[in-house]
C-alpha cells in the first residue's frame, strides 16, 4: 500500500482516511487511476485486463487466458490491500462480446467457488488496448 490523504481538519477520522493500493504484481495503470482505493474497510479495485505485471504484454491469446490472467492481476490487488477473493462484494465484468460470457463465466467460476459476490456483466463496443474482458470489483474486510 502507498499513499493516504484524509481531509483537512484538526483530528484524523480513520473513517475518511484514503488510502492508496498499489501491487507490483499486477499492472501498473496505463491512466491516471490507482490500482485501487481503500476507504475504511472498503476496496475499490480498478478494472483489470490481461496485462502481464512484469512485461507490460498482453495475453488476448484466447478468452480462458485472458479471463484467468485479469483475475491474476485482480487478485494481486486485493492481496496487497490483505484481501482475498472471499472479501469481494461486488464485480462489473466488461466484455467486448457476449458471446465470450460462458467462457468468461466458467473461469470467473474458479475463483469465486462458494457465496460469490454480486456482479454484473455488460457487452461494452470498445476496451481499453482493444482487450476482450475487463473485470473490476468492490471488497470489504
Amino acid at each position: 500500500m502507498s499513499t493516504e490523504y484524509a481531509p483537512e481538519t484538526n483530528s484524523i477520522n480513520t473513517a475518511q482516511v484514503k488510502t492508496i493500493v498499489n501491487s507490483s504484481n499486477a499492472p501498473a495503470p496505463i491512466g491516471p487511476y490507482s490500482q485501487a482505493v481503500l476507504h475504511g474497510n472498503t476496496l475499490y479495485v480498478s478494472g483489470q485486463i490481461a496485462l502481464h505485471p512484469s512485461t507490460g504484454k498482453l495475453d488476448t491469446s484466447n478468452i480462458t487466458n485472458e479471463t484467468d490472467l485479469v483475475l491474476k492481476n485482480l487478485g494481486a490487488v486485493l492481496k496487497e490491500a490483505g484481501m482475498d477473493y472471499a472479501d469481494v462484494l461486488k464485480c462489473s465484468i466488461f466484455l467486448s462480446d457476449m458471446d465470450d460470457f460462458a467462457e468468461v463465466n466458467a473461469v470467473y467460476g474458479n475463483y469465486f467457488t462458494s457465496n460469490p459476490p454480486a456482479r454484473e456483466t455488460v457487452a461494452v463496443k470498445t476496451l481499453p488496448k482493444n482487450v476482450n474482458v475487463e473485470i473490476s470489483c468492490i471488497a470489504a474486510k
